[in-house]
């Protein structure tokens, strides 16, 4: 029998602390044989239906004592989650939910998975049933508040785009919700406090869980990932941000990447975008702004002032650049208000753009810009920005992470939903958030008015529903949007639901493939259905064979069966993909050619273990049959320093070892060169920052 710690200490050394623990074996049987040779320690709750394990409480050198018994005999990885915050309730909500829809979530248990709920606001009084707290073991999941460290709000936010039902109105008004704590102090917390969190909720008889979290681990067997699938199985509909890792391929992180969930981009209800313009170049300036600083509103044009060669005192109305770096938002946007700037531009220190927050009161407006308009600026300093916007909508953000999903090659996200500019509940009034977070949640209360009107519905007959009758956006692709955005009124009123309809056709290994894909086609109507395939354009790369038209009797299935011919060398891009068109419906497809370079490994975790005086290290590796080397890099000088692991054909999935202080450099500041070279092809480099610390 064996046993792994999974949760770092929580506190001093001598005074009891709580652990979740994961076990191999009945855990129920393991938890009383803890209790009878070790009476000191507290088991607070066994979990036996998504991961057997135990949380309980005892000091330090009881905990050791344990150890020693042979009991504890590996660690077990912890990653770690942060949440993925980054129009109005009131505009966002009728966007995607008619005013006259006969279903309002009533009786339908919505579970969130977050910083908790301050269930105190006056929009989620009526609507709060309970909860869990995961961070302290009690059974009040409220915000972290700030006397006990870094405040939140971002699971109060989440819970009002569900089901507020006062000032603003949720998705869900009359949903019932429960709250589980598993994010403490700003907003972060391991993966067996997420694991645990929902093994409470399917205990708890959860029809619909919300996890607006994440990582950005692309692989589809992370633990949490497992842990949600079964959540699945359970009979809970599991719904998940998919990240704000965009625009680039291959972001969207576990557990969105499951198989069983529904996971969730973000697109844009209706907005006024602002944005920065230099008429004498043309130059026009994308912005994002960051959470919780004002909205830019300035009537007269600024001038630039970069942060290099900037006065320490501004005149009026200048915009002060600055360049990402290791001081915090906040910290930037104090200083810059202190100068006299009338706004502040931070320039991502990266490709892309990036999603921040201000923790503190700031009285100027202030975004983040990509690192080519910093460079811009930098040497257009001086010059002058007109304050413009532009109506958008119905478009996907670019920090919406996009897929597919290494290993499986899933089509990721499935379904967008508005996620730009959200207004929603926070401890003491309204806020606006971006971000797949506030995606997600507007997903949940459709799923709670779904299971309303289908009380029987299983969650795999509410997820193809959903994504049946999704619309895709016009310029935007399967690895972008999945189905599309979610169509409540189609959803509601829908005489088909098609299961297994998005057709992943794989990475081609050979010059040319044959591919087949089946599908269910279920007729849920009181009337026949005919159903007939629109033949598509055909390109010299894939050939489709699609099934000739056929009719189903009411309540009906019929399992058909799509099939492609590809040819890799005449694929003209890496990813080949689009819709097919089966009556009103869209079938998202995907063929990954050889030019689909996907990352080989991603997600170092180095942490050091004090229960067994170690250093543990784990990554994701994609390809099979690898050789993986990590060298450590000075991170002030660059000199190389020394190979701290080299392990031969590692298979793909999760790679864990351990590593003794004797095979480590001395404390400090390290960068992670991580080689990954497989079988066959060139070898992938990536570093990352990591910390020795004895």
């Amino acid at each position: 029998m064996r046993l792994w710690l999974v949760m770092l200490i929580m506190s001093a050394f001598q005074d009891p602390v709580s652990y979740i623990i994961e076990v191999e074996g009945n855990p129920h049987e393991i938890a009383e044989e803890i209790e009878a040779r070790h009476p000191r320690v507290e088991i607070l709750e066994v979990y036996d239906t998504i991961f057997n394990g135990i949380a309980l409480k005892a000091d330090q050198q009881t905990l050791s004592r344990l150890e020693q018994t042979g009991v504890i005999k590996q660690n077990y990885p912890v990653t770690t989650y942060k949440t993925t915050k980054q129009s109005p309730v009131n505009e966002s909500v009728p966007f995607i939910v008619p005013e006259d829809i006969p279903y309002t979530g009533k009786g339908v248990k919505v579970g969130v998975i977050d910083t908790g709920i301050d269930y105190t606001h006056p929009d989620l009084q009526k609507n709060y049933k309970g909860g869990f707290d995961l961070v302290d073991f009690d059974e009040d999941p409220m915000e972290t508040t700030p006397d006990q460290g870094i405040p939140t709000s971002h699971g109060t936010h989440v819970a009002g785009i569900i089901g507020a039902n006062g000032q603003m109105k949720g998705v869900a008004p009359d949903a019932e919700l429960y709250g589980y704590r598993a994010l403490g102090p700003g907003g972060s917390g391991t993966s067996v406090q997420v694991m645990a969190a929902i093994e409470q909720a399917v205990k708890d008889g959860m029809d619909v869980l919300n996890l607006s979290l994440g990582n950005t681990i692309n692989g589809p067997d992370w633990p949490t990932s497992v842990a949600v699938n079964r959540a699945a199985e359970h009979g809970v509909t599991v719904v998940i941000a998919g990240g704000n890792t965009g625009p680039e391929p291959w972001t969207i992180g576990s557990p969105a990447t499951a198989e069983s969930v529904i996971s969730v981009g973000a697109s844009t209800p209706p907005i006024e975008q602002p944005y920065l313009y230099e008429s004498f170049s043309r130059k026009k300036i994308e912005l994002l702004p960051l959470q919780g600083t004002p909205a830019w509103s300035h009537e007269r044009d600024l001038q630039v002032a970069h942060n290099d060669t900037a006065p320490d005192e501004l005149p009026a109305d200048h915009v002060l650049v600055v360049e990402r770096g290791k001081t915090p938002f906040t910290v930037l946007a104090k200083e810059a208000e202190e100068r006299g700037a009338s706004a502040l531009l931070i320039a991502n220190n990266e490709e892309g753009i990036f999603q921040g927050a201000v923790e503190q009161e700031v009285n100027i407006p202030v975004a983040a810009v990509s690192k080519e308009a910093g460079k811009w600026l930098k040497e257009e300093r001086g010059a002058f920005l007109e304050l413009k916007t532009e109506e958008v909508v119905d478009t996907i953000t670019d920090f919406s992470s996009r897929g597919p999903v290494t290993v499986n090659w899933s089509i990721k996200p499935e379904v967008v939903a508005p996620g730009a500019n959200i207004m929603s509940t926070v401890p003491g009034g309204y806020a606006s958030y971006n971000g797949t977070s506030m995606a997600a949640p507007h997903i949940a209360g459709v799923a709670a008015l779904l299971k309303e009107a289908h009380p029987d519905w299983t969650p795999g007959q509410i997820k193809a529903a959903l994504l049946t009758t999704a619309d895709p956006l016009a310029g935007f692709l399967p690895t972008e949007q999945g189905a599309g955005k979610v169509d409540v009124e189609e959803v509601l009123s829908t005489d088909t639901i098609i299961y297994h309809s998005l057709y992943n056709i794989g990475k081609n290994t050979s010059i040319s493939d044959r591919s087949e894909h089946k599908m269910v086609i279920e007729n849920i109507s009181d009337k026949p259905v005919t159903y007939t395939f629109q033949q598509p354009e055909q390109q010299q790369a894939i050939r489709f064979y699609l099934p000739g038209s056929f009719t189903l009797k009411p309540n009906e299935k019929k399992g058909i069966t799509i099939e492609a011919v590809v040819k890799d060398g005449l694929a003209e891009q890496a990813f080949m993909q689009g819709y097919l068109q089966l009556n009103d419906y869209s079938i998202p497809y995907l063929w990954l050619t050889e030019e689909a370079k996907a990352p080989m490994a991603m997600g170092l975790e180095f942490y050091f273990e004090l229960l067994d005086g170690h250093y543990h290290y784990q990554l994701y590796v994609v390809e099979e049959e690898s050789d993986i080397t990590i060298d450590l890099y000075d991170a002030n000088t660059y000199a190389f320093v020394q190979t701290v692991v080299e392990r031969k054909d590692v298979p793909k999935g999760v790679l864990k070892g351990m590593l003794t202080d004797k095979q480590l450099p001395e404390a400090g500041a390290y960068i992670a060169n991580i080689t990954v070279a497989p079988e066959r092809g060139e070898a992938y480099q990536y570093q990352t920052m990591i910390m020795v610390e004895k």
